[in-house]
């Protein structure tokens, strides 16, 4: 995916030294209930909209921008879903990340989906009980919370790792 200019400059200096990064995710459904999904052009899977903030951005900006920039989509953020830090991940180039993600619900209010960048090879709308294969563990289980009336989701401290704890 586009490695923001932000994070290029951070790695002049910082080397390939874990970044701790702000990370955004959209589950976005339409009126007949269909969520948004993209085929990405690094795995060839598909999956949920999300990106990472930009500096000074607020994360449901960053939900807004990305469906944009990604599926040519215009949505409105509608609640926070999940807030969640993810395990450690080091690309092939040795860059260490860690990304603290935020997951928004959001509602399409507009666009006709498509693809509109280079990070996605096609995007679709889906019916959840209709979901594509390959589709990314991480996004199955955001659809999920995200189409449940629930509290946002987060892991209680001390709680187990693996398992987490949703907490009203």
């Amino acid at each position: 995916m586009t490695t923001p200019d932000f994070i290029r400059t951070l790695r002049a200096t910082a080397g390939q030294q874990l970044l701790l990064l702000p990370g955004v995710t959209a589950i976005v459904v339409d009126d007949l209930g269909r969520v948004l999904l993209g085929r990405r052009a690094d795995t060839g899977r598909w999956s949920v909209v999300g990106g990472i903030a930009e500096p000074g951005e607020q994360p449901a900006e960053t939900a807004v921008r990305e469906v944009y920039e990604e599926t040519a989509v215009r949505c409105v953020p509608e609640r926070v879903v999940l807030v969640q830090m993810l395990p450690p991940i080091t690309y092939p180039n040795g860059d260490v990340c860690q990304f603290q993600d935020i997951t928004f619900r959001c509602r399409a209010t507009g666009g006709q989906a498509r693809v509109n960048d280079n990070e996605s090879l096609e995007v679709a709308w889906f019916a959840p009980d209709a979901l594509p294969e390959p589709l990314e563990g991480f996004a199955v289980d955001r659809i999920h919370r995200a189409l449940r009336d629930e509290p946002t989701w987060f892991e209680a401290p001390g709680t187990a790792a693996t398992h987490g704890t949703g907490v009203q």
